[in-house]
């Protein structure tokens, strides 16, 4: 009996190009059926001296989608020329040319104040020397036997530049913001002292001719009018206050602490003698900052403590310390002490914790410390318990000196 083999079928073979539900021996599908890649424009300034290495890259971009527009420089005085005359999305420069080396076209553009990815494209390039590429302000590297990485490496290089202007774009925007609101509360503020002002005189006049000649509602109705009406007025001069801080910029220069602690001392001697204070301080540092704007802070921490105090004389104690690259200051009394939850809204603008009964004051001071310690480039908080007494803390950046010493204000 004979047999007969059957012919052995062969498998299919699966192909990377093979769509879902189609037969991969029938072949990928043809190239006009698929999705060609979205076309981006990119003009690109090359920094290279070999012609078949600029093709090489343009032949990786368009492959990937961009429609490149280059120009091909291949030493400085070309690149500074062409960046002046047109606006690139990108730089592509050898690390190594004849005449020039392609990463000081970061400095170049740095000096010139232009924000545009340039991006490393070397034959050869050491770990070493790549970090200090990245360092040195270069987007990314790429390899020229690795340019399958480079349209990857453009697209984030983009994505970041287009990260950065709008950051740019919202910073600025907020500025503008800032500089209105402070604008609209200086002038609302001035213009509004002048009316208020006559108020409140003619309620005070209207009190004192007619007092006793009304019924008794009459006389308490003209005194609470008289006390709004200056509230208001301190109001609008503390809003005033708030306003004016760095309003002509941080006139910085050297500034010796216990010179402004004791200027703060002299604007104090009627509530220190009053309530009977002891203040002390170790000798403290010679600090860059404004002196008018730190004197502030100093008499309004002091001011604080002089109000804010126990039945015991208030007793308060300046110190100050360096820490890495912050001179770190605190402002510790006996006073009555703050809960811990509030530790941060006492420095909010008219923020109280107590009423005008109690204690007088608009709520400004702090919120006046907080702006000044932040423009500085500082911070500053609180460390309290009720019935404990308050440290105030602040930190201000240690700066060079500017060669001026502030003695007085």
């Amino acid at each position: 009996m004979k047999m007969y083999m059957l012919p052995s079928i062969p498998a299919p073979i699966s192909s990377p190009l093979a769509a879902p539900g189609r037969h991969a021996e029938l072949g990928p599908w043809p190239k006009s059926a698929l999705p060609a890649p979205e076309t981006q424009r990119l003009r690109a300034l090359i920094v290279e001296d070999q012609p078949e290495d600029v093709e090489l890259m343009e032949h990786a971009l368009r492959q990937s989608g961009f429609e490149v527009q280059p120009d091909v420089v291949q030493d400085e005085e070309q690149f500074i020329e062409l960046i002046h005359k047109n606006q690139y999305d990108v730089i592509l420069a050898d690390y190594n040319l004849p005449r020039w080396n392609g990463m000081e076209a970061v400095s170049v553009l740095r000096r010139e104040g232009l924000d545009v990815p340039v991006l490393v494209v070397t034959g050869a390039l050491g770990e070493v020397k790549a970090v200090e590429c990245l360092k040195n302000g270069a987007s990314d590297y790429i390899l020229k036997d690795h340019l399958t990485r480079l349209p990857a490496s453009v697209r984030r290089s983009l994505s970041e530049k287009q990260l950065r202007e709008d950051n740019r774009r919202s910073h600025e925007e907020l500025a503008r913001s800032n500089r209105d609101l402070e604008q609209f509360a200086y002038v609302a503020s001035h213009d509004l002292q002048e009316p208020l002002r006559m108020i409140a005189a003619y309620t005070e006049l209207l009190g004192e001719r007619y007092r006793g000649q009304l019924d008794a509602n009459a006389d308490k109705y003209i005194s609470y009018a008289v006390d709004g009406a200056k509230r208001m007025q301190a109001l609008i001069e503390a809003i005033l206050s708030f306003s004016r801080v760095g309003r002509e910029g941080l006139q910085l220069q050297n500034s010796d602490c216990n010179l402004l602690v004791e200027i703060a001392r002299k604007n104090l001697a009627a509530a220190i003698a009053e309530s009977g204070a002891s203040i002390s301080h170790d000798r403290l540092p010679v600090v860059v900052a404004d002196p008018q704007l730190l004197a502030q802070v100093f008499q309004n921490l002091i001011g604080n403590a002089l109000k804010f105090r126990g039945q015991a004389p208030p007793r308060i104690r300046l110190a100050a310390r360096k820490q890495n690259q912050e001179w770190s200051f605190s402002v510790a009394d006996n006073g009555i002490g703050i809960a811990p939850e509030h530790g941060q809204t006492i420095f909010a603008i008219f923020k109280r914790l107590h009423t005008h009964a109690e204690y007088p004051g608009s709520g400004i001071g702090l919120s006046i410390c907080k702006k000044i310690i932040e423009q500085h480039g500082g911070r500053i908080w609180v460390e309290s318990e009720p019935g404990k007494g308050s440290t105030f803390h602040f930190v201000l950046p240690c700066l060079a000196p500017t060669g001026r010493l502030q003695a007085a204000l």
